[in-house]
């Protein structure tokens, strides 16, 4: 865990990739319980300390996660996630060519334990995604998330043939050395939740990403 960015009512963190957001069936350290014994090994903090999670990324993955270090802070983030006012850009590299090379893919979706699918009819998923640059088989995509659905970008990209490098779950040919998938949220933009400010915030180059960072971003 490495902090971006903190205030009395935020905490801005950068997940690597294995860390789960919160705890789990596997007993494995989490996100939520790091941060709070960041918290009160920081600020000398006596008691339970309060840190609220706001959104949610999954655990193979890895990037930029906002928490609450307040009440208010986590209802006042939570409504702008809810309401969609937030910003959420992410970088994935995937198996194939996503043709158009930028396009909006509007889906239902359907979750349960074992994952997402696409269906007929279910919960409402949208995403815009564009090619930044193709190298052989891959593709390197920039995402930005519209809804807020189970392993979303996964299964929209898989659904079409592009599954995320790494991504064994959902039709990647192998796993990566570190066992992490190939998403990143990259970017993140919130409001303040209590001053008119508007925040943004920005994964460093993650270590082993399957994509050189000198790597041309002018594809399109």
């Amino acid at each position: 865990m490495q902090i971006l960015y903190v205030d009395n009512h935020l905490l801005v963190v950068y997940k690597p990739a294995g860390l789960p957001v919160q705890a789990d069936a596997s007993g494995d350290i989490d996100l939520l319980t790091m941060a709070k014994h960041w918290i009160k090994r920081e600020y000398a903090k006596p008691g339970e300390v309060f840190v609220g999670l706001v959104h949610r990324l999954d655990r193979p993955a890895r990037g930029v996660v906002v928490l609450a270090r307040t009440s208010k802070a986590a209802a006042r983030l939570s409504e702008q996630f809810r309401n969609r006012t937030t910003v959420k850009r992410y970088e994935v590299v995937v198996l194939g060519q996503p043709e158009p090379p930028a396009a909006e893919l509007r889906d239902q979706l359907q979750s349960d334990e074992r994952g997402s699918r696409v269906v007929a009819s279910g919960q409402p998923a949208s995403l815009d995604y564009r090619t930044l640059d193709r190298r052989g088989d891959r593709s390197w995509l920039e995402v930005d998330l519209h809804s807020g659905r189970k392993h979303q970008i996964r299964v929209q990209l898989a659904s079409r043939g592009w599954p995320v490098l790494g991504d064994l779950r959902y039709g990647a040919k192998e796993p990566l050395a570190d066992q992490s998938i190939a998403l990143l949220a990259r970017r993140l933009e919130i409001d303040h939740p209590t001053r008119a400010e508007r925040l943004s915030f920005a994964a460093p180059d993650p270590p082993g990403w399957p994509w050189q960072p000198n790597e041309s971003r002018d594809f399109l």
